[in-house]
């Protein structure tokens, strides 16, 4: 049987649905790196079935860390404009152009394989998909540029 607690503890963790936390734990048989083995798998299986999707919509996230001598502007684009309102996409973007300022990726492909600073058990690319998976919508990272004195 399956708690709520255990729900509850993967929904906190993956930020996925109720429901899809309640399923990926009663397939794995409660364990739970296997239920976030499984929300990862549906995650990305999730971003493939989006990836042909056009995603001309978005935000430019700027982000100056505090000793001032480092910034980013990042372009984060996604599918309407709805989601690029979202608290959840914003936060998102905010999250790569701070990771962007920390280890300065040189391009796009180098950046979605490195591991995420705020929890380096999943790769950029990773939290992209997690995103997809969240909003239902097509997540590019557009261009992005750092600068530091």
């Amino acid at each position: 049987m399956i708690s709520m607690e255990q729900i509850k503890q993967l929904r906190e963790e993956t930020n996925v649905s109720v429901m899809e936390c309640k399923n990926a734990l009663e397939e794995a048989g409660g364990d739970m790196k296997k239920a976030l083995e499984i929300l990862k798998e549906k995650g990305k299986a999730k971003a493939l079935k989006k990836a042909g999707r056009e995603a001309k919509q978005g935000l430019v996230e700027a982000y100056i860390h505090n000793n001032g001598k480092i910034g980013v502007v990042l372009e984060l684009n996604c599918e309407t404009d709805f989601v690029a309102r979202n608290e959840d996409f914003k936060a998102l973007a905010h999250d790569i152009a701070m990771h962007i300022a920390a280890i300065a990726p040189k391009d796009k492909e180098e950046l979605l394989q490195q591991p995420f600073i705020k929890d380096e058990k999943q790769k950029i690319e990773d939290l992209i998909n997690g995103a997809i998976a969240k909003l239902g919508e097509n997540i590019r990272i557009g261009e992005f540029s750092r600068l530091e004195i």
